[in-house]
């Protein structure tokens, strides 16, 4: 299906209007709306400069409605049939299942995690979960994601694989889902939100992630909600301020905002988007604390689209404006609610009577933080010495790798592997493999990198705010590590901005569709280029399928896909 109803990524985000009623200079990316002295101010025309054409689905034509929601479900459901097949498939708890499986089901049976016997993991794969121990454990992570676990156990047992994989299969397929809707958005193109969300569903680090129950899956999904919800924002703050400057220059005598009105521009009220937001980034902290860097990323973020729109809009006060009136808003409508979100999520340690530290407190009546409640006091110190073993965490491990290895895939982590001998496990050959490896298509991430810098020039160029915007959700996910050189890292923490990597990709896929205006002959070539890579990825992916979801192959067809030392 080609592209018949908005430029894809790289162009104006919406038709121009006429030339006879352009203001001098452009403003669809960003540049000012200097406008003409006789020119009508009509919320219309001011929604049209800040926002365009496309503001939402019933924008688009009657004939592609059903699409903008269709292509997102149809890439979802292939997502989600390579995710659930097999998903039992090892019975074994793979890498760090045997932390957060168990502390799952320590939170179906108490609400909080407790310690586990010695070899318990063979009880609990025998489906004998029952060993658990009294005894309070010492877990440095946050409930969300566990307690997401949970809910799949809770729906299919704890007493299989597929029940404490359920959660995680179902939150890959949804996220294949949002981003479809977030490349839509940003691109104005049904066809490239086809592309996007194609390519995240059949690249292998994402379904090896999905078809594992580790926390890290569910780390992407709430900020990769919480971007969504601020794409909805940065539309809904525009079109609140183009309606109330419209209304402003209706009650002036000449139909024009006074010089005072346009000092600063008006206050745009409760954003219930971001408040949205904010509750996807308490969920995302209360999973993993590294969502920390994309609260303030996307913080800032959604504060400068809201600065550049009052400066678009003609307001010439639009930093004081923009800082008084969206930034500090902003700020309420986040981290507040960021704050006690990630607060309600330790519930189940608070109602608890014997968690770990629950009464730290207690015991040390004049130790720090002596304003708090006692409650709060012991959880303060809870995080505190989880912090430490953050900072602290340096022992080697055979699959760790460095950040800067990370996009080019350079050491992915091996969740298992296991050599069947000739007669057993379905191995018909001299010596089989069954592996499952959280190594990427090649193809989507060597390619994504690449576009990362492709994306750089534009934003500098052309002052495009969609590739800003990737590029700076990529930036909150990966530029931190850096910080802490000596730490254990391993790539599958890379998972967090996958789907931006994807969203920067299928901008460059969108610079070679070309533009709707383009004549015929470019958009076929275009389209001819874009299909080739796609059906490229999804041939690669298909290749490397065995060892992503621990199919018994010869060994040698695993060596076959061993196509850098370091993935062995």
């Amino acid at each position: 299906m080609t592209q018949t109803s908005a430029p894809p990524a790289g162009t104006d985000s919406a038709s121009p209007p006429p030339a006879a009623s352009l203001p001098r200079g452009r403003n669809l990316e960003g540049h000012r709306w200097i406008r003409r002295p006789n020119e009508a101010f009509t919320a219309e025309a001011l929604q049209e400069r800040l926002i365009g054409g496309l503001r939402s689905w019933r924008d688009y034509p009657a004939s592609l409605r059903l699409w903008f929601w269709l292509i997102p479900t149809i890439t979802a459901a292939l997502g989600g049939v390579l995710r659930f097949v097999r998903l039992d498939t090892p019975r074994n708890l793979v890498f760090d299942e045997t932390y957060y499986v168990k502390d799952a089901y320590s939170f179906l049976v108490s609400g909080y995690e407790r310690s586990w016997p010695d070899k318990a993991n063979d009880s609990f794969i025998a489906g004998n979960p029952g060993v658990l121990l009294d005894t309070p454990e010492y877990v440095v992570h946050p409930p969300v994601g566990k307690w997401m676990i949970t809910a799949g156990m809770w729906l299919f047992g704890p007493d299989n694989p597929f029940g404490w994989r359920f959660s995680a299969a179902l939150t890959g397929t949804l996220s294949i889902f949002l981003v479809a809707l977030i490349a839509q958005k940003l691109f104005r193109s049904l066809t490239l939100g086809a592309v996007a969300g194609l390519l995240l569903a059949v690249d292998g680090h994402h379904l090896v992630m999905s078809r594992t129950a580790l926390l890290d899956i569910f780390l992407m999904f709430w900020i990769l909600a919480a971007f969504g919800a601020l794409l909805l924002d940065r539309d809904d703050g525009r079109r609140r301020l183009a309606l109330r400057l419209a209304r402003q220059a209706a009650d002036a005598p000449d139909h024009r905002p006074s010089v005072l009105q346009l000092v600063s521009g008006p206050w745009l009220g409760v954003r219930w988007w971001r408040v949205a937001a904010g509750v996807c980034l308490g969920l995302a902290v209360g999973t993993k604390w590294s969502a920390l860097f994309f609260l303030a990323g996307f913080g800032l973020l959604t504060v400068f689209w809201d600065l550049n729109a009052r400066r678009v809009a003609g307001i010439k006060g639009w930093i004081s404006g923009g800082i008084i009136k969206d930034g500090i808003p902003a700020f309420l409508s986040i981290v507040p609610v960021v704050a006690a979100v990630y607060t309600a999520t330790w519930t189940g340690w608070f109602l608890s009577k014997d968690a770990y530290f629950r009464h730290w407190a207690d015991t040390n009546p004049s130790a720090e933080w002596g304003w708090l409640p006692g409650p709060l006091r012991s959880l303060a110190h809870y995080h505190l010495e989880a912090y430490k073993f953050h900072q602290g965490l340096t022992a080697e491990h055979p699959y760790e790798a460095s950040a800067w290895s990370w996009l080019v895939m350079g050491r992915p982590t091996s969740f298992f592997y296991e050599s069947p001998k000739q007669g057993t496990g379905g191995c018909d050959v001299a010596s089989c493999a069954a592996a499952i490896l959280s190594v990427g298509n090649p193809l989507i991430w060597w390619s994504a990198a690449v576009a990362l810098v492709v994306l750089l020039f534009w934003w500098a160029g052309r002052r495009d705010w969609r590739a800003g915007a990737i590029l700076a959700a990529v930036g909150a996910g990966y530029l931190p590590w850096f910080m802490y050189p000596q730490r254990t890292m391993f790539t599958f923490y890379a998972l967090s901005f996958e789907p931006f990597l994807v969203l920067a990709l299928t901008y460059c896929l969108g610079l070679a569709l070309g533009r709707p205006s383009d004549p015929p002959w470019r958009r076929r070539s275009g389209l001819y280029v874009v299909a080739i890579f796609v059906a490229g990825a999804v041939l690669l992916s298909a290749f490397f399928y065995p060892i992503w979801t621990a199919e018994v192959i010869p060994y040698q067809e695993w060596r076959l896909r061993m196509w850098m030392p370091s993935w062995i």
